[in-house]
């Protein structure tokens, strides 16, 4: 006689949402197992406290997946959302959660991470740095213009004819529907205004936007940067043809409406994906690039640090808060002015040429040799001479013939993507046995996976959370590790 077999609920009523989980998801618990729940276009977002009814959508072998469908009650830890898009865009997911629990939310992820991940014993950790700045205090977007506008249901419902093309951000999961944005507030003016004249241009003079499925369109991406510090704009057009005339005219136009435009660039891109890293980048009027500002206050008259931004150079996107970041990671590194530093994955050379000055010389290794010679400029144009910047894929190039020639390190400071170090990298570094490393990651679950590895000759010190993007679960951790005697 075969069992009868007992299926979850496809429906769950009345149930309480528990926790904040990995990616910003929120997380039920019952007998049948655990349950993320992700927000989407046309379901609400939850938060811990909640009392809903869910709707499974995907079931896997360990967890099921949920969306609401209604909301009983709200919990306490609730904030009313400031945008007008919230809920359909993909960015600031957790406007609806007061700032003061995301914090919380942010701190015990840190702490999640390193304690079942890294398994690694920890000192107290630091209460997260908060952001003073909790809007407009990104440096750089970029904005999809395609042939596919994302439509509410009324607007799909209506017999009302609906122009497709649009300037705006993904909707989440979809890839070829675009959400027209009104404001966002991410970026400082004039990043509206700036993409708004490119959305009225556009169906003003009949300009195709990219159609993502089929390949054909004009106009590609808006790639906007602001530099706080200077004042300074950076706008770049990605097209998908090779039409002079037709670009000149929409460039001259931005010119001649925002004059603050201090370096106005273009991409001709012919490929099936909008990645630009392997592409010309054309300077059609101003600087082929801006300058941010930091002081590091260790130059001899007090002049800030000067960091030249490319049109695909890296530069953190939140730059006043990744001040405080640095200045974190150079307090831990113990410099006296003796030491020799490697700084690895040092992109343009921000935290090499932030410590430089305390330090007795720097080794930056960089695997994009594109930013290796944006630092090579910065060091440049600082007057530092005491840095070294060298490129290569970071587990062929970190060797024992690397540091016979340049040195073994001292300190090291690494800030890897998301990715986390290559354990060949993390094995190098035992190696190495520098006296300190100071790890800085914007991915506690890949930066605890590697402290576990580094767990064999190094103990966890000190943890500084940093929170760089408010309004997301995304999060940077500074840790440091001191060499076991």
């Amino acid at each position: 006689m075969r069992r009868r077999s007992h299926k979850a609920p496809q429906r769950l009523e009345g149930v309480q949402i528990d926790a904040v989980a990995a990616e910003g998801k929120c997380l039920v618990r019952t007998p049948e197992g655990v349950i993320f729940v992700e927000a989407g276009p046309g379901n609400p977002a939850v938060a811990p406290g909640d009392v809903v009814d869910l709707r499974i959508v995907n079931v896997k072998k360990q967890y099921r997946e949920a969306v609401a469908e209604r909301i009983h009650s709200f919990s306490a830890v609730r904030a009313e959302p400031f945008c007008e898009h919230f809920g359909t865009c993909g960015g600031c997911k957790w406007q609806h959660i007061r700032y003061e629990e995301q914090l919380a939310f942010k701190q015990q992820q840190v702490v999640d991470h390193l304690t079942r991940i890294g398994k690694v014993a920890l000192p107290s950790i630091r209460p997260i740095m908060p952001a003073d700045v909790r809007q407009y205090y990104r440096n750089k977007l970029e904005f999809t213009i395609a042939e596919g506008r994302w439509m509410t249901q009324a607007e799909v419902t209506s017999d009302e004819r609906i122009d497709q093309r649009v300037v705006g951000f993904h909707i989440p999961r979809r890839f070829d529907k675009v959400l027209p944005i009104r404001h966002c507030y991410l970026q400082p003016d004039p990043s509206n205004a700036i993409r708004l004249a490119v959305s009225e241009y556009m169906h003003a003079h009949n300009l195709a936007a990219y159609n993502l499925k089929t390949h054909v369109g004009y106009l590609r991406t808006l790639i906007i940067r602001t530099a706080e510090s200077t004042g300074q704009v950076m706008v770049t057009m990605q097209v998908a043809q090779d039409n002079p005339d037709r670009l000149a005219h929409l460039l001259d136009y931005l010119l001649e409406q925002f004059p603050q435009i201090t370096s106005l660039n273009y991409i001709i891109n012919t490929k099936k994906n909008d990645t630009y890293g392997d592409l010309e980048v054309v300077n059609y009027a101003g600087t082929p690039y801006i300058e941010e500002q930091m002081n590091d206050g260790h130059s001899a008259d007090g002049s800030p640090l000067t960091f030249r931004v490319a049109p695909k150079s890296f530069y953190q996107t939140n730059a006043g808060q990744a001040f405080n970041l640095y200045k974190v990671a150079r307090e831990w590194a113990g410099l006296t002015g003796q030491e020799l530093v490697y700084d690895l994955y040092t992109g343009t050379g921000t935290i090499a040429l932030f410590v430089a000055r305390q330090a007795r010389q720097v080794v930056g290794v960089e695997y994009v040799e594109d930013a290796v010679k944006d630092a090579r400029v910065n060091a440049e144009v600082n007057g530092i001479t005491n840095v070294s910047f060298h490129a290569g894929d970071m587990k062929d190039l970190l060797t024992d013939a690397f540091m016979d020639e340049h040195g073994h390190p001292d300190v090291v400071i690494t800030d890897p993507p998301r990715a986390g170090m290559d354990e060949a990298v993390t094995r190098q570094l035992l190696k190495a046995a520098p006296k300190r490393i100071v790890y800085v990651s914007c991915n506690t679950a890949t930066q605890a996976r590697d402290l576990a590895i580094l767990d064999e000759a190094y103990q966890v010190s000190n943890v500084q959370p940093v929170d760089m993007f408010p309004h997301t679960h995304h999060i940077e951790n500074v840790v440091l590790l001191t060499r076991r005697v």
